[in-house]
């Protein structure tokens, strides 16, 4: 299996292949469409991410020492983002995500090219990711 920054190396070496942001936008797009289907008893409010503009799900499940998420959103362009994190978080230990760096979302220019309350939702996606891996972190 891949490490973190090994799956951050392909995502941005996937971006770089588009020098237009809209083809971005678009491959970000696609992303999304390939997110897992969630479980639909996990479309909770208790699963809701606070802080963004559109409806975001994330779930996640604790096995084995790894951590498991599953994701859905009603925007395409949110659910294109929640993807790229759970490619890159999903099947990893809690300390892998508590430590990653998190540079491939600069990098890409994924930030410079969001609206600010799309920027405040993905902060507010990794916040929850990383909350999310403290917490089972503390019950190990």
């Amino acid at each position: 299996m891949l490490s973190i920054e090994e799956v951050e190396n392909q995502v941005i070496s996937e971006f770089e292949i588009y020098d237009d942001w809209l083809d971005r936008y678009n491959y970000l797009i696609e992303m999304g469409k390939s997110l897992p289907v969630i479980d639909p008893k996990h479309k909770i409010d208790n699963n809701l991410i606070h802080g963004c503009q559109s409806r975001v799900w994330l779930h996640a499940e604790h096995e084995n020492g790894k951590i498991y998420f599953t994701a859905d959103s009603d925007a395409v362009i949110t659910r294109g983002i929640i993807s790229l994190l759970v490619r890159v978080f999903d099947n990893r230990t809690p300390d892998e995500i508590i430590n990653a760096n998190l540079d491939f979302i600069n990098t890409i220019g994924l930030t410079q090219h969001l609206s600010p309350t799309r920027s405040n939702g993905l902060a507010s996606m990794i916040k929850q990711i990383k909350i999310y891996a403290l917490a089972f972190k503390t019950k190990e």
